[in-house]
């Protein structure tokens, strides 16, 4: 079996994952009946949209990251900084630490598909390279667009710690990560490093890298809370009574990482709207939105622009401030940002 797969399900893990209540038999379950619209009869034809009717759905050109600034990153700041990779992946310096969360940086989103899904940019996975040592991963779920090999591996050598939800350490472990710097989380656990509280939100949303592991691993966003800032990670999902009650519990946020794209009419309870999007940021008491998980990869049939043009859209409609960085922008909480994606085709 391909490396890429992860680790299998073995007894002893299923009898710690029986310990969470929202482990049913034999797998995860969302907070509400969740489910994707999909039949033998069009599985064919949603393969060959998704794989060889690329056009609007991609750039026509490569997206350029922005050059890495060390020197620039490491300085000391009031605020947490920021920069989004592209897709959902965000390298974040904060309380003198440097946090990661799902860094997939390869180039390809498919790997155990016959045809690629590129990424939008070149030489992402290269960066790692560039970033200073890791004292702490964030992971949200195990699926391939998320928890990626080949940066794994660059990265397993300079990241200290891993905060995961339940069930991906069996992923890290059978690539190499040590079990101790492992910490896996089940909805609404909390733990404390080095001056910022984090908490293992719920999403609406599923798990799997093959065809036997499907909800096997849990999925979910992040709060991460320090003295001075709130900040929240939705976490890939569909729209839900989650975000009311995360935002009734944690909120309200000074700035919110919402997911934003990679949706369709089949897989609507899974990956929501770019306007729900906007909603669920209001939902949470999100004070200043930044939509991931879009700008990264092709995963869905909608123009490229489509979520963040919708997203842009809404927002103005509901009064909801929102950050949009060119990939790897530095940021922090009060930087500016323009409408970058109109100057691409």
């Amino acid at each position: 079996m391909s490396k890429q797969f992860g680790a299998k399900v073995t007894t002893p893990l299923e009898e710690r994952y029986q310990t969470s209540e929202h482990w049913i038999e034999g797998k995860f379950e969302n907070l509400v009946e969740t489910t994707m619209e999909f039949s033998i009869q069009n599985i064919p034809n949603l393969l060959y949209e998704q794989f060889v009717k690329t056009k609007g759905r991609v750039p026509k050109k490569r997206l350029v990251i922005e050059a890495f600034d060390l020197q620039a990153f490491m300085a000391p700041s009031q605020q947490p900084k920021f920069i989004w990779y592209g897709h959902s992946v965000l390298l974040m310096r904060w309380m003198n630490q440097t946090i990661l969360i799902d860094p997939m940086l390869g180039p390809n989103a498919s790997p155990i598909a016959p045809f690629a899904t590129k990424r939008f940019s070149e030489n992402a996975l290269d960066m790692i390279d560039q970033f200073p040592p890791i004292d702490l991963a964030l992971m949200t779920h195990d699926h391939y667009d998320h928890l990626d090999l080949a940066s794994i591996e660059k990265l397993k050598d300079k990241t200290a710690k891993w905060y995961v939800a339940l069930g991906v350490g069996r992923h890290l472990e059978s690539w190499g990560i040590t079990p101790s710097t492992i910490t896996e989380f089940d909805w609404w656990d909390s733990a404390e490093f080095n001056g910022i509280q984090f908490t293992f939100t719920p999403s609406r949303h599923f798990s799997g890298r093959g065809l036997s592991d499907r909800a096997k691993s849990l999925w979910g966003g992040w709060v991460m809370k320090s003295n001075d800032h709130n900040l929240y990670w939705s976490g890939d999902g569909g729209y839900g009574d989650h975000f009311k009650e995360i935002g009734e519990k944690f909120g309200p946020f000074d700035f919110g990482f919402i997911e934003c794209g990679q949706y369709n009419k089949h897989w609507h309870q899974i990956h929501m709207y770019p306007e729900e999007a906007v909603q669920a940021a209001l939902d949470a008491t999100v004070k200043i939105a930044l939509p991931v998980h879009w700008c990264g990869f092709a995963l869905a049939l909608h123009h490229w622009k489509d979520p963040i043009d919708r997203f842009s859209v809404e927002a103005l409609d509901k009064n909801l401030k929102i950050s949009t960085p060119k990939i790897g922008q530095a940021l922090t909480i009060s930087t500016k940002t323009d409408q970058w994606w109109n100057d691409h085709e």
